[in-house]
């Protein structure tokens, strides 16, 4: 029989007594018993401390904790719930010393950790139980208005006739009904989105907050509440603070809230920290970006680069994920100095790691073979470049007349598409569509998927597209300019186009686009025109032309390898005939 807590300094017969608390039995029709009250309070009096159990529906003292004249720390004892919209089934009931009710440390307790109830029992002077205080969880309404537990107390304590049974049924059953008539299209439940910042960066929080909130739609999590705190400097442990983490917690439970998501990177020992206090699932914006790559890479390229990037970041994070795997590996092979689990299973994600790379390598290469064909033929190629969606799937599938996805989400593209313009006078272009940028692209992901931007490399022409309607328009330039001069692209002739031109004022994105670029919107072809004028002077300046010369045998081209070569999938094409538009699509 283990006394949990604060053990430090107790006498031999304190602990015998103790111990003896685990003989009590209390039934669930009955908030506490007279002994137990009396041998709680006679422990805690003794001892100068705190002094608690925690009993399940069956009346059986399961743990017996003791902690200091203010403080009681529970033990840990395993999962947050058993079940959606069922409690613990476990209340606690420790003792004040001193007429305090329900302190905050109980309510985020009873919250934190879905407890069916927690008593208090005020000790007075002489020993003896005094007063009872109670709380309770309880379903609160969507906007999260009203605290998520009720508090009961003082009572006299010879005059208790509470039944937590009835009351923990009533309640369970209220919780399900609640969680059953909620409608959460959201796959992956709900979450509370958490920015924290020094003063020195704090006006870009806002906007920060609004593009995580989009990629936590775009990953199917349905965002309950946002929080932004303004720090001195960030906590280097729990990054809100141990005060404000708490304050989450019991948001979380107030909008039944399963995910905290950062707005930020979170060290391996603050991931750590912050599980370790909570027991909702903790995720930052690594995480979640590379989830939703996950969700949506449909190439081999696009899967094993997620892959890549997924086993890189969780590599540094292995130990913290279960104490179990530093346990030393028996049998054969496990003899002498061993290998633990933590470093088989270490060393087995870096064999993993160098495998895909060598994959990659080998799907670059072929990538290779198909460009040096490509250019052999003299096909001018087109890259459009730009921050995520910004509209660079739709202005494809706008100029070549395709059915690309395309979605009002971050990173619907994941996999490098291409189609082919033709011109009037036999001319044409492949225009290739890439993945979008950005800002702090995780720096495994970036590695990952580096290759993918080989296409743009050998680019004739540049397409930067902004959505010109973005209050962050800047900060996404500035952000495509510092992503481009990584890949080594500075260099490559640059047209910007600046879309969606049908979300502002008439006449506004000309103004901005005015001597820098051109204003489209890619859901209307008219406007197109301009555009498709300026890549033809780009890749033809000064009259010259890149001639599609035929071929004397027809097997020597063929469309349908050709298609093959410009998209592994599918390939479209789309005519521009002089006699309509110009240079405008059929």
């Amino acid at each position: 029989m283990e006394i949990h807590g604060n053990t430090s300094g107790l006498a031999p017969a304190q602990v015998k007594a103790l111990e003896r608390i685990y003989r009590r039995k209390v039934p669930f029709d009955q908030l506490l018993t007279p002994e137990l009250a009396r041998s709680l309070c006679e422990a805690s009096h003794g001892t100068g401390r705190q002094v608690g159990v925690l009993v399940d529906r069956k009346g059986v003292v399961e743990f017996v904790i003791v902690g200091d004249a203010t403080t009681l720390w529970l033990p840990d004892f395993g999962r947050l719930r058993a079940a959606q919209g069922r409690f613990r089934g476990l209340r606690l009931i420790h003792t004040h010393i001193g007429p305090e009710g329900l302190t905050r440390d109980d309510l985020v307790d009873l919250t934190r950790l879905r407890l069916d109830l927690v008593a208090v029992i005020n000790v007075g002077h002489d020993g003896q139980p005094r007063t009872v205080h109670y709380g309770h969880n309880v379903p609160v309404a969507d906007d999260g208005g009203q605290p998520p537990y009720e508090t009961v107390g003082p009572l006299p304590y010879g005059k208790l006739a509470v039944d937590p049974s009835a009351i923990i049924a009533a309640l369970e059953e209220e919780f399900a009904r609640k969680r059953r008539s909620r409608d959460v299209e959201a796959k992956d439940g709900r979450a509370i989105l958490v920015h924290v910042t020094d003063k020195r960066n704090a006006l870009g929080a806002e906007e920060s907050l609004r593009e995580l909130e989009e990629l936590a739609r775009t990953a199917g999590v349905d965002v309950a509440d946002v929080i932004l705190q303004v720090r001195q400097r960030v906590d280097p442990k729990f990054v809100l603070g141990r005060g404000k983490v708490d304050e989450v917690v019991l948001r979380a439970m107030q909008l039944d809230v399963e995910v905290l998501i950062f707005d930020r990177d979170l060290t391996p020992g603050q991931g750590a920290a912050l599980a370790g206090v909570t027991d909702l699932k903790i995720l930052d914006r690594t995480q979640l970006i590379l989830d939703i790559f996950a969700q949506r890479a449909e190439s081999r390229d696009g899967k094993l680069q997620v892959e890549l990037a997924q086993m890189k970041y969780l590599l540094p994070r292995l130990g913290a994920k279960d104490d179990s795997l530093s346990r030393l590996t028996g049998g054969i092979g496990g003899r002498g100095p061993g290998e633990t689990k933590l470093e088989i299973g270490r060393r087995r994600a870096r064999e993993r790691v160098t495998r895909l790379e060598a994959e990659l390598r080998n799907l670059g290469k072929q990538r290779k073979q198909r460009r040096q064909r490509r250019a052999r033929r003299g096909i001018p190629i087109v890259s459009i470049v730009g921050y995520t969606n910004a509209g660079k799937s739709t202005l494809l599938n706008a100029l070549t007349d395709s059915n690309v996805i395309a979605e009002d989400k971050l990173f619907a593209t994941l996999d490098t598409r291409s189609r082919r313009i033709r011109f009037p006078r036999e001319r044409e272009v492949v225009i290739t569509d890439t993945v979008g940028f950005i800002r702090d692209l995780p720096k495994d992901l970036f590695a990952a998927f580096r290759a993918t931007f080989e296409e743009a490399q050998d680019a004739d022409l540049l397409l930067h597209v902004i959505d010109v309607a973005d209050p962050a328009l800047s900060e996404h330039v500035r952000t495509t300019e510092e992503i481009l001069s990584k890949l080594d692209l500075a260099m490559v002739p640059r047209l910007t186009v600046f879309n969606k031109r049908d979300r502002l004022p008439p006449g506004e994105a000309e103004r901005i686009a005015a001597g820098r670029g051109v204003a489209v919107s890619a859901l209307d072809r008219e406007s197109l025109l301009p555009l498709l004028e300026q890549i033809e002077q780009n890749v033809w300046p000064l009259g010259q032309d890149h001639l599609i010369e035929p071929e004397p045998e027809p097997e020597a081209f063929d469309d349908g390898a050709l298609d093959a070569e410009l998209d592994a999938a599918h390939a479209g094409e789309s005519d521009f005939m002089e006699d309509e538009l110009g240079v405008a699509a059929s």
